[in-house]
């Protein structure tokens, strides 16, 4: 089923130990899904039954293999599926650094209230740099 192949020379000496050619029967991998024990056997039942899933299995349902398995999802689309599925990503990137932008203002906007309040209470400098993390200089200019 694998099988590990090093390049010898004549005397049967491993010509260079960094090449190493590896190849797999997978007519011959035969292992159901219990029987996985290795990561190998999962990686050889993955892509031997990748074309028969509807989803992933749960014995192999990880996170590398729902990547892969995305992956291959995607390897399907068509050039105009792939073109508006790029553009439908763009699109959810832009937005979601919109949204991560606007949280972090929203944030420092909180925190400048949050100090300029206890500055009205006459709390000292150190307690509002504790409770609001912003620098002595952005608490001088409230």
């Amino acid at each position: 089923m694998v099988h590990t192949i090093k390049l010898k020379n004549q005397k049967g000496k491993i010509f260079y130990n960094k090449l190493t050619f590896i190849y797999l029967e997978m007519p011959n991998f035969n292992l159901t899904e219990f029987d996985l024990k290795t990561r190998l056997d999962k990686w050889l039942f993955f892509i031997k039954h990748l074309e028969d899933f509807q989803t992933i299995p749960n014995i192999i349902a990880d996170d590398v293999f729902s990547k892969a398995f995305e992956k291959a999802e995607l390897a399907k689309f068509g050039l105009e599926d792939l073109i508006n599925y790029e553009n439908s990503l763009k699109i959810y990137r832009d937005l979601k650094g919109i949204i991560e932008t606007a949280f972090d203002e929203g944030k420092l906007e909180g925190k400048l209230e949050m100090a300029k309040f206890m500055k009205s209470e006459n709390e000292p400098i150190e307690k509002i740099i504790k409770y609001t993390g912003l620098t002595k200089e952005e608490i001088g200019r409230i």
